[in-house]
């Protein structure tokens, strides 16, 4: 689906300049191609509503593409409805599936502290915000000493906004715990907000519009 500011009644299926279809592996195979990344990040919008993990389509992306890593945010709302869609799939393929942990899911403070116990399962905290409200029932902005290595900071409103990265944001999460990996998300458009992004402290940004428009450049592996 495009994403438009994170309203998910508004999202459409993907017209995309890199493929003529909107199958999923297709899309898939074509980003990664584009990009040169053997990484790609998944938002299960219906597990994100309460419906079920799309499990079997995460098994099909899995096995064709055997150098896949999966970022999977899937409405988990703690450590234990990761660990259950993981043990749902090929050990090799689990392996490949790092767990995003939304503040927009996560049901408690607890459950935040559970997810980033275990050193051997790699996972990512997203902290969630839309129209300068933080998406976070369970307090994570308020916890830096509990977020993991690597923080996707999620400006839902630049979502499909073509309005620009949200850096104050950005900067302030930084800010709040040094060291940090972090990782932006929506509003990119063009190379310069990528090099933006990058000065302000950026390790990495997750795009789609910008690559389905073709407004980015094709990177060599």
């Amino acid at each position: 689906m495009r994403g438009i500011q994170g309203r998910r009644e508004s999202y459409r299926p993907i017209v995309s300049a890199l493929c003529g279809t909107a199958e999923p592996l297709a899309v898939a195979r074509a980003l990664c191609e584009h990009c040169a990344s053997d990484t790609l990040y998944i938002a299960d919008l219906d597990a994100l509503q309460g419906a079920p993990v799309q499990a079997t389509l995460l098994r099909q992306l899995l096995d064709a593409m055997p150098q896949l890593t999966l970022w999977l945010d899937a409405g988990f709302v703690d450590a234990e409805a990761a660990a259950q869609l993981l043990a749902a799939l090929e050990p090799a393929a689990a392996a490949r599936v790092l767990p995003v942990f939304a503040s927009e899911s996560l049901r408690s403070p607890e459950a935040l502290a559970a997810c980033f116990v275990n050193p051997t399962r790699p996972a990512l905290l997203s902290l969630d915000r839309r129209d300068g409200r933080r998406l976070d029932p369970a307090g994570c902005w308020e916890r830096p000493a509990l977020w993991p290595e690597r923080v996707i900071v999620m400006t839902l409103e630049r979502v499909g906004a073509d309005s620009g990265p949200d850096l104050d944001t950005l900067r302030a999460v930084a800010a709040a715990r040094p060291g940090t990996r972090l990782i932006g998300a929506g509003g990119i458009r063009s190379e310069t907000d990528l090099q933006d992004a990058e000065n302000a402290g950026a390790d990495a940004w997750l795009v789609a519009s910008a690559l389905h428009d073709l407004r980015l450049s094709p990177r060599r592996g």
